[in-house]
């Protein structure tokens, strides 16, 4: 009886064999069962705005080493701050260095992009880098930004870079996927889609216990299924609190997991029938999946074979031009700044390295500039890559009072690296005394001297340049006060000179981008008068140019006061936006009203109906005179002066 068995069970056995093997897709068919995303997830309708766009996401990632364990490394990749990294991902001190494969959440700018009639529109965070030596598209999406995006898709987005030759300091659009919420998900209260890059031991039950999100919503969220290393996207209510791991260990942290498949108790009596056929069952898994294995590794050999192969072509393309092409971007760069060799200081990399105890930690200011002491002056040390030529063709061109003051720049040819040496600027930026946690808060008479110091210094580069220059980037963090609390403003890297060009390169910073830039990149002087009213915003409101939701500041308080209110009404409304502690001092409402007045006319969707900084630096001298004058119609009156009515910015 029991040999009876046995022959059955090894023919059912065989037979199941020989039917998988039969079974078997080809290579070209299952292939085709689900396709790797290589070139970005389309955007609901191919819209460019609506459908939630554009919104604050946010991509998980793991610190690595080497060059990836501290917020700041991490934070100039993606363009953020450490702040902005550290608060959400439960960091207590954005300083120290992180062990490897630390959690981060990393905030996204996500935005609708039009690509071409061939590809639509992609949804992506739009994140500059620059290019360094020994650098492939591959390399730096697979293992700097550790796949949440794929070097096609970097290739589809940079048309004009060729992959088998880049160079040496120029600036590659990274998209790094992620999507906004669609209607449906914000009524279930899942307000953010985490980007989230699929590992190999993941199921979608463990990615949902681990994010807090529920299966089925990963799945309505991702219909075209995923495979390993695939951006997913995890829609959830609110981030989990992630967990920090000490410097000195090497374990890994708690992440998604596939999870422990749970069976049901059999028949616990064990006759020998039984047992035969489980054995026999669990031999039948056993073939099938080996069978599978094998299957799996041929494919993945071939598959790696044919990646390798064009990586290693394109690599040793790359570095016969890699010597040469260092040489000679070091010669064209010195012959560049040749006319600026007399007006500034030339330091030695040597003195630049001591006084930054060799680029410390504890000397860097934010990003890559470091604080730094030469001959007994302190200084503000920029580190940037070969692309320095358009700053400092820019910075020899302007000299004004309310302009960070470039004193020199260094050379360092073994690392391609050039080094921008500016005055260093005591109080910090304007963004750290308006949004960071400080005993001592700025008074509206402060206030309002920084808001005539930022138009005088735009006003300069507008009307006194030829050509004249725009900024590009106007915010906060970029207007530094110095040890008399007057503005200077600063970093002019993506400035650029010359007016009314259009770009498809869009850069800059959510919630100060001007909607004409981002829908058509139209560059102008009107640009940076968006900006500026983004930052008379952040006077008056003591807010974050965005919110925690990804909402505009500019967006909310213009919607607040539009157009047909009455003057009454606008006073009452103003009172509920203002800094609470700017409600501590008596205030003229005809100056807050004023300078309110002249942010909004900023903000105005058509750039030819706003302000130009002339019109901007005289409305303002006048509501500093206003200032002045608080006998009546201060903060505390219950009506709001007529005399407020009569702005030509209304």
């Amino acid at each position: 009886m029991r040999n009876s068995i046995l022959h059955h069970v090894s023919l059912l056995l065989f037979s199941f064999y020989i039917f998988f093997l039969l079974h078997l897709p080809h290579p070209s068919q299952a292939q085709n069962l689900i396709q790797p995303n290589t070139t970005g997830y389309q955007c609901p309708g191919n819209q460019t705005t609506g459908s939630g766009y554009p919104c604050r996401t946010y991509a998980f990632y793991r610190a690595s080493a080497p060059n990836f364990l501290d917020l700041a490394s991490i934070g100039d990749l993606f363009s953020v701050s450490r702040p902005m990294i550290a608060d959400p991902s439960n960091i207590s001190t954005p300083n120290s260095t992180l062990a490897p494969n630390q959690p981060l959440f990393i905030p996204l700018s996500c935005s609708c992009n039009f690509i071409n009639s061939t590809f639509g529109s992609i949804s992506y965070a739009n994140l500059s880098y620059t290019i360094k030596k020994g650098d492939t598209f591959y390399q730096v999406s697979s293992f700097s930004y550790m796949n949440l995006t794929t070097f096609q898709s970097v290739e589809v987005v940079n048309p004009t870079l060729i992959p088998e030759n880049l160079t040496i300091g120029v600036s590659a659009v990274f998209p790094v996927f992620c999507k906004c919420p669609n209607t449906t998900q914000l009524q279930n209260g899942e307000n953010i889609l985490i980007s989230y890059v699929v590992q190999p031991s993941d199921n979608v039950s463990s990615i949902a216990s681990f994010f807090g999100s529920k299966p089925q919503s990963i799945i309505d969220a991702n219909s075209k299924g995923f495979r390993e290393f695939d951006t997913i996207f995890v829609p959830v209510s609110r981030l989990r609190v992630l967990t920090q791991i000490p410097v000195n260990t090497s374990a890994s942290p708690p992440s998604p997991a596939a999870a422990t498949p749970v069976t049901s108790g059999g028949d616990r009596t064990g006759t020998v029938r039984g047992l035969a056929i489980v054995l026999g069952i669990l031999g039948l898994l056993l073939i099938l999946l080996l069978g599978m294995w094998v299957y799996r590794e041929r494919l993945s050999k071939d598959r790696l074979a044919t990646v390798i192969g064009d990586e290693e072509r394109r690599k040793q393309s790359f570095m016969k031009e890699t010597k040469k092409g260092s040489k000679e971007e070091e010669a064209k760069l010195m012959a560049n700044v040749s006319d600026c060799l007399d007006k500034y200081r030339v330091f030695e990399y040597e003195e630049l390295r001591e006084a930054t105890h060799d680029f410390d930690q504890s000397c860097l200011i934010l990003g890559s500039v470091y604080k730094g002491t030469i001959d007994g002056e302190v200084y503000a040390i920029k580190k940037m890559k070969w692309n320095a030529y358009e700053e400092l063709k820019i910075l020899q061109k302007v000299n004004h009072g309310n302009l960070v003051k470039l004193e020199g720049f260094c050379i360092d040819d073994d690392e391609a690296n050039c080094y921008l040496v500016y005055e260093y600027v005591e109080n910090g930026s304007l963004y750290s005394w308006l949004h960071e946690d400080r005993t001592q808060r700025l008074n509206w008479k402060m206030r309002l001297h920084v808001a005539m110091d930022v138009a005088n210094g735009l006003q300069y580069i507008h009307e006194h340049t030829r050509p004249r220059v725009v900024h590009k980037d106007i915010k906060s963090s970029n207007i530094l006060l110095d040890a008399n609390m007057r503005a200077k403003i600063a970093n002019f890297g993506l400035a650029k000179s010359g007016i009314n060009a259009i770009t498809m390169h869009i850069v800059g910073t959510q919630g100060y981008i001007a909607p004409e830039y981002l829908a058509d990149g139209v560059v102008s002087t009107k640009m940076d008068v968006f900006s500026f009213g983004v930052v008379l915003l952040e006077l008056i409101t003591g807010k974050e140019a965005v919110d925690d939701r990804g909402n505009p500041l500019s967006t909310s308080v213009v919607r607040a006061f539009e157009v047909g209110i009455s003057e009454q009404e606008k006073g009452r409304r103003l009172r509920e936006w203002l800094d609470g502690s700017l409600m501590r001092e008596t205030l003229s409402m005809e100056s807050l009203m004023g300078v309110l007045n002249i942010a909004l006319a900023c903000l105005h969707k058509d750039p030819t109906k706003r302000p130009s900084m002339v019109d901007i630096v005289y409305a303002l001298s006048k509501s500093e005179e206003s200032n002045f004058d608080t006998s009546d119609d201060t903060i505390d009156s219950p009506l709001v002066s007529a005399r407020t009515g009569g702005s030509i910015f209304l």
